[in-house]
């Protein structure tokens, strides 16, 4: 998909350089409506973060017309993926004339990876909202947020390198860049390419690293894939990375095996190995994934020998060599290969 593939951008983006500014006006944050069903983590966290002026509604409710005086505000859609689809399936008139300020969650194994989801209603383009939120976490008792972007060293210049930061795209990217970092949270602002580069290579963590150390004797967690299957995650990264070049066109940025080590070794230490089933099609249902050789014999292997991954959709089971795919003698510093 072209960077500039909509032509409102590109007015947008005509009407910047004709107006001599130095830098593009990203709009404020404000009060907005909150689309939520049930308990949310997502939405108690835009709450959190918010002035009190929020709005929270169910899909089935009808939207202000006017929100403190304004006709335009953000709509953030905390919905699963999992449920994600049928509301925009039966959006209601009332939401479909405010769809442009609809912005979308991805990322992490609660949001996953919706780019297909999307794509199939017309809602994956340059001037759409989306969040990256793999670098927030929501503390119920004590009501607050909690930046999990970790420091990973600092460049060739001296400046410091992150990985694991929130990132948004679209209209509304400056407005909810502007809540998460009144609130001590990084978040970058993005045009739609280098975010979706960041949105894959999220996806590319949160199907790797657990797959790799889910399908171990003993219990691993994300931190110990990192420290002692290393070789092994390296290798399908870079697999996966040359399957999203050929079936997506995109390009990982550089350093992105040092970024997802990062957060690996930082965030993962007591985090289990673990693959929901439920959110299976939001992580490795894309050819991206499903295509590459390894990561279809690591799924196999799976569920043939540990069970899991029962009822989802596996890529065709390729012809049985006999031999094991796992390597032998990595062996972890507790004394378990």
């Amino acid at each position: 998909m072209a960077t500039w593939s909509d032509s409102k951008a590109v007015m947008d983006y005509q009407k910047f350089l004709a107006s001599g500014k130095q830098e593009i006006e990203h709009k404020k944050d404000g009060p907005s409506v909150i689309i939520s069903e049930g308990p949310n983590e997502m939405a108690d966290a835009l709450l959190a973060m918010g002035k009190g002026d929020d709005v929270v509604l169910t899909r089935h409710d009808n939207l202000p017309s006017e929100l403190a005086g304004q006709t335009e505000y953000p709509i953030y859609i905390c919905l699963p993926p999992t449920e994600l689809e049928d509301f925009i399936r039966n959006l209601s008139d009332n939401f479909k004339q405010h769809n442009e300020d609809f912005c979308f969650f991805s990322g992490g194994p609660t949001f996953g990876n919706i780019e297909d989801l999307l794509k199939g209603f017309g809602y994956c383009r340059d001037t759409m909202t989306q969040v990256l939120a793999t670098g927030i976490e929501f503390l119920p008792q004590a009501q607050k947020v909690n930046d999990l972007s970790v420091k990973i060293g600092t460049d060739a210049m001296g400046e410091e390198k992150w990985a694991g930061e929130c990132a948004a795209c679209g209209k509304w990217n400056g407005a909810i860049a502007q809540r998460m970092e009144n609130s001590d949270v990084r978040c970058n602002i993005d045009f739609y390419r280098d975010w979706r580069r960041r949105m894959w290579e999220c996806n590319a963590y949160d199907a790797i690293f657990p797959l790799v150390g889910c399908v171990r004797e003993e219990p691993t967690t994300i931190f110990e894939v990192a420290e002692y299957y290393e070789e092994e995650a390296s290798d399908i990264l870079w697999e996966v990375s040359g399957s999203l070049r050929g079936w997506k066109a995109v390009t990982l940025m550089f350093g992105f095996e040092e970024r997802l080590f990062g957060i690996a070794e930082n965030r993962g230490s007591g985090k289990q190995c673990k693959i929901d089933e439920t959110m299976f099609p939001y992580i490795y249902g894309n050819r991206v994934f499903s295509d590459s050789p390894t990561v279809s014999d690591y799924l196999w292997y799976a569920r043939d020998n540990f069970g899991i991954l029962k009822d989802a959709k596996l890529p065709p089971k390729k012809t049985d060599s006999g031999k094991s795919i796992m390597r032998k003698g990595n062996l972890r510093a507790d004394g378990v290969i």
